[in-house]
């Protein structure tokens, strides 16, 4: 452990506290970042951090942005394990749903939280909360610590759990216990222990004769799908090679779209109500399925009921719950499939099915540019993603929030390896993609962010969390931290939803956002504002934020009228949305402007 700092009295150097020691035991498990906003209820953690000196605190704005931007420093490859450091009370409260995005996408993060003095609780102090019950659903692992000899073993046990099971582990901080003296050494009695800091050992490759069942499987398709999700990162290879091998075609789950490269012409986009048709297409019409590292919840979405199927992930116990599988293999992605690509070394894969795929995913991507290249008014939100699609760098970030940005991204950014994507995939929680985007930057100060907002969100998160990036832009390595605003003063993602699934117009007053300046309001935090509302103004925007030295934001004045069709457009959906038109929806004329063309545009087929 470091030794403390010596007073500058010239005493005799303090002796570290249980603080000191969480901080120390915390860091020889790889954890040198916190997220987080200050407060009585963590002094003894803040001061120890200063005492350390070679571990960061990060100030975000609000605790929810801690929660998130924990998630995300794992997600975008910045440590094993994400950390959160809030104070007692509200502050805790707050926390929570940055918690649930990691508990629902599956990142290690462990969450430390202050809490009311042992000798004070019970009484009704202030911001006195029941945390143990209050964090009991998020937290696969939960514990007050009472007793500085709790210090060795609840750290390890937290940090072996987040990273077992992939969630959220929880340590409430009585205030008054994080400045008593540590007990470096429990006693080897009765009633305490020593434990480990040794990383745990894992099962890597199913059985031999697992994966040659799931080799026959695969072998007897004509035409085989993939469905891949963010379990396979870092098995961008295996997963190409043995899609090779079966000459399959490959849909990808929203947290899994940079896994393969977005440009292949076997690679058909993303799956689900935001993505592709050629997915859909891929999905209902072949007769065999591999999923792998993904538990997309669309059941809609995936074959037929009967196909045989085969599925791979780390965690046995997601296996086989979104797809009557054949077989199931517990594994790591890139061992599994190696071992799996090796017993399929003399198939000779079908040609026709990939060429169909390429036909199909070729003619949607020309369709699809032709819907950004519409005009709306006064822009078209598309085409926004369009033009930054051959303009993002190799090492590019993306970071994306809820909402009609989400499906742009997915249709228009053709994300490859080498690049870092992600959302708050599974709680689809708004106001993500600002803290995501922090996330990444202290886990990859040397690379540039893209995070790309609705307006709704950036009201919500992201005008304040832009303070947080003025505050430290000037210690990145690369400065450009690009976030693009569509803005277009509508929630309208939900009031699309409101139309199609409940044949409801437009409710005004739920569904309008204030119309609000952001590039102005990033000039005034010493960034760079460039405000977009004429489809010749994008890509030289683009090319302005790419070559900027400080921060930018692009507010991009779009048309809140942009419809986005889903590959399953149901008769169902058409009747409602007709609905809502016949029963006065405020923008009607927009409905029947942008919907007509767009749909054309997205479900008929086109020349490439």
């Amino acid at each position: 452990m470091p030794t403390p700092q010596t007073p500058a009295t010239g005493d005799q150097p303090r002796r570290p506290t249980v603080a000191d020691h969480i901080v120390d035991r915390l860091a020889s498990w790889g954890v040198r970042h916190y997220y987080g906003y200050p407060g009585d209820g963590i002094n003894g953690m803040t001061s120890a951090l200063q005492r350390r000196g070679d571990t960061r605190f990060v100030q975000v704005r609000h605790e929810e942005t801690a929660g998130f931007a924990a998630t995300a420093h794992v997600k975008y490859g910045g440590g094993t394990i994400g950390a959160a450091l809030v104070t007692s009370g509200p502050g805790a409260i707050h926390l929570l749903n940055g918690l649930y995005d990691a508990k629902l996408d599956h990142q290690p993060v462990v969450a430390l939280v202050g809490q009311t003095a042992l000798t004070a609780q019970g009484g009704g102090y202030y911001q006195e909360v029941d945390l143990l019950s209050l964090y009991k659903d998020v937290a696969g692992f939960q514990a007050q610590l009472d007793d500085p000899s709790q210090v060795r073993h609840l750290v390890d046990r937290a940090c072996r759990t987040a990273l077992a099971h992939r969630t959220v582990a929880v340590l409430v901080l009585p205030n008054d216990v994080q400045d008593l003296d540590a007990v470096l050494d429990p006693p080897h009695t009765h009633a305490h222990y020593a434990t480990s800091n040794a990383p745990s050992t894992r099962s890597t490759v199913p059985p031999e004769a697992d994966l040659r069942a799931a080799a026959e499987v695969l072998r007897g398709g004509e035409k085989v799908a993939m469905l891949v999700g963010q379990g396979a990162f870092g098995a961008e290879a295996e997963v190409a090679a043995i899609a090779e091998r079966l000459g399959a075609g490959v849909a990808t789950a929203l947290l899994g779209m940079a896994v393969v490269d977005q440009r292949e012409p076997w690679v058909t986009g993303a799956l689900g109500l935001l993505g592709t048709v050629p997915s859909s297409y891929l999905m209902a019409h072949c007769d065999r399925l591999l999923i792998v590292g993904s538990n997309s919840p669309y059941t809609e979405f995936y074959p037929p009921e009967g196909l045989p199927a085969v599925q791979i992930d780390i965690d046995g116990a997601q296996l086989g719950l979104r797809y009557a599988t054949e077989v199931n293999l517990t594994g790591d992605a890139a061992p599994t499939l190696h071992a799996l690509d090796a017993l399929l070394a003399d198939h000779t894969p079908p040609t026709d099915w990939r060429a169909d795929i390429a036909e199909r995913t070729a003619s949607w991507r020309s369709g699809q540019l032709r819907v950004a290249q519409q005009d709306a008014e006064p822009l078209n939100p598309q085409r926004t993603l369009t033009e930054l699609d051959d303009r993002l760098p190799a090492d590019a970030m993306v970071a994306v929030d809820c909402g009609t940005v989400t499906a742009w991204y997915a249709r228009h950014l053709h994300v490859r390896p080498g690049m870092l994507a992600s959302l708050s995939g599974t709680l689809l929680s708004m106001g993500g993609a600002m803290p995501y985007g922090i996330g990444a930057k202290f886990a990859h100060p040397d690379r540039p962010v893209f995070a790309l907002l609705g307006d709704g969100a950036m009201q919500m998160n992201g005008v304040n969390e832009l303070i947080t990036v003025a505050k430290y832009w000037r210690e990145w390595a690369d400065p450009r931290f690009v976030v693009l605003v569509l803005n277009n003063r509508d929630l309208a993602f939900v009031s699309w939803e409101q139309r199609a699934s409940e044949g409801t117009p437009k409710f005004d007053a739920s569904q309008d956002v204030p119309d609000v300046d952001y590039a102005a309001w990033a000039r005034t935090l010493g960034l760079q504002g460039i405000r977009v509302d004429d489809p010749a103004q994008v890509g030289p925007a683009w090319d302005a934020a790419l070559a900027a030295d400080r921060p930018v934001v692009i507010d991009a004045v779009v048309d809140p009228a942009e419809l986005m069709i889903p590959p399953q457009f149901t008769r169902e959906q058409a009747v409602n949305t007709a609905s809502s038109i016949i029963r006065g929806d405020s923008d009607w004329r927009g409905i029947l402007r942008r919907g007509v063309p767009a749909a054309v545009a997205t479900l008929l087929p086109h020349r490439s």
